[in-house]
């Protein structure tokens, strides 16, 4: 039988909540072959009007970020960013792994908000909502294109991702370290190869992260690990052999989120769950629940991050714990601000 799971997240997709219109899908004998086939990606380019998202949430450290893809093929079933793809038209459930939008303009629109006047310089982080080296940026090379106008600028810049290929760009990263302008944070789930296969498809294996930790550490580039998300009665137990792995490997900060399941997410990692581990179902949604005041999530400022609750609470020390033992610096958006200069446009030269 035919596992339309292999190598994705998710079969399913559920109905856009924009939609005025809901599906439903029927076996009715007319299902062609094309149509029963593992879906392949599809990379869309829309040029985007704007590249700078800005947000005030008390619960991240830095306040400007840049999403370069939207929609991510790694297909991570728990990814928090599933539901934002409603707002291109699309599901949260396949979709979002398959329909990849690619903004190609995104470096010379970085160039033209740098050179507003108006411009004021705090950290950039790219990665933020969807991973800057998904598959897609293999051919695209969105990312490495932004990472130059960053270095160009002397700007501070922050990146979170899972997938080795931020190897490539080790000789621009490496520059904007010596300048201390950049921290990486290296995003490890879990040890286990079988957990990782079927909870996050495409994303770098994790002892290949584990590696990559290291080249980055080697070539002079401060990197950090995060341990996210943490699943109850899942993941939650490798906590601290993800964090001293990391830090053998040259990790000097660390960070942890408690899973988080916001609007379409909820149902898609129930079904995930009941595929995958169906004897485990009810005890990751229970404790989920007790952490969350009753629900699966709540996204409240302060909680949506860390849960409450007395497992949410045990997590917090445990972490505390295992980072003050291995001398894990706490994950910090702290950069040099002072070296930026603003691009010119156009071959312009600055009155000053």
């Amino acid at each position: 039988m035919r596992d339309e799971r292999h190598g994705r997240g998710t079969a399913h997709n559920p109905d856009n909540r924009f939609s005025e219109l809901a599906r439903e899908a029927v076996d009715d004998g007319w299902q062609g072959e094309a149509e029963t086939g593992r879906p392949r990606t599809v990379i869309q380019l829309h040029p985007a009007k704007s590249i700078i998202s800005r947000n005030q949430s008390p619960d991240l450290r830095f306040s400007q970020s840049i999403n370069p893809y939207q929609g991510c093929e790694h297909g991570c079933i728990y990814c928090f960013a599933r539901p934002s793809h409603a707002y291109w038209g699309y599901s949260a459930g396949l979709d979002f792994e398959t329909r990849i939008i690619a903004k190609p303009n995104a470096a010379s629109l970085l160039r033209s908000e740098l050179a507003r006047p108006s411009y004021q310089v705090a950290p950039i982080c790219l990665g933020a909502n969807t991973d800057c080296y998904q598959p897609a940026e293999r051919e695209f090379g969105l990312t490495r294109s932004l990472l130059q106008v960053l270095l160009e600028c002397r700007h501070p810049t922050l990146i979170l991702t899972k997938n080795a290929l931020i190897e490539r760009d080790i000789d621009l990263l490496a520059e904007l370290a010596r300048r201390r302008l950049l921290r990486v944070m290296v995003s490890v789930t879990t040890l286990d190869r079988e957990l990782a296969r079927k909870m996050e498809p495409r994303a770098s294996q994790p002892l290949r992260r584990i590696e990559t930790i290291k080249r980055l550490s080697d070539a002079g580039i401060e990197v950090g690990v995060l341990a996210s998300p943490m699943i109850p009665a899942l993941n939650d137990h490798e906590l601290e052999a993800i964090l001293a792995a990391c830090r053998d490997a040259g990790a000097v900060s660390a960070g942890y989120i408690l899973l988080r399941l916001p609007l379409e997410l909820e149902g898609l990692f129930e079904d995930w769950l009941a595929h995958h581990y169906p004897g485990k179902r009810a005890h990751v949604l229970s404790i989920l629940r007790q952490s969350h005041g009753g629900k699966h999530y709540d996204a409240t400022f302060g909680k949506r991050m860390r849960g409450e609750g007395v497992f949410a609470s045990l997590l917090a020390q445990r972490f505390q714990l295992a980072r003050q033992r291995l001398r894990l610096q706490a994950a910090s958006g702290e950069l040099d601000c002072t070296q930026f200069r603003a691009p010119t446009l156009d071959g312009q030269l600055s009155l000053f």
